[in-house]
């Protein structure tokens, strides 16, 4: 695997390195609330207390936590506008925009699995 916050390769202990690049991708996104953020996110700049709002069960702890990872890990762009009160944003970079396919083929993926393994039709 890939180290995702020292970038250090672990691939080449792999005989195929492919399912090594896989984990490293799973591991970017994964957590209960990255994909959940990265969703809200391909709509467009949010600021903080609207991602709050969007997803009313996290706390203002772990989305600050959440959001700060994946500024470091180069998905999402922090703007801080020099403004009393401060105002923050917070969007897709453009690397973060190709992760785009990859949320919605998930969100597709679970209604699918949702209805037809777990039969519950109304989401």
């Amino acid at each position: 695997m890939i180290d995702i916050k020292t970038g250090e390769n672990h691939c080449e202990e792999w005989p195929d390195t492919s399912p090594c690049l896989v984990e490293t991708t799973i591991k970017l996104i994964s957590g209960k609330w990255k994909g959940i953020i990265l969703y809200h996110l391909l709509d467009g700049t949010k600021r903080f207390n609207e991602l709050r709002l969007l997803i009313p069960t996290i706390t203002q702890r772990m989305l600050t936590l959440q959001l700060r990872e994946l500024e470091e890990q180069k998905i999402i762009h922090r703007e801080v506008y020099p403004v009393v009160p401060p105002k923050v944003e917070y969007s897709l970079t453009e690397f973060g925009e190709t992760l785009r396919p990859i949320i919605v083929d998930m969100k597709q993926w679970g209604e699918k699995y949702t209805k037809e393994v777990l039969h519950i039709k109304n989401i």
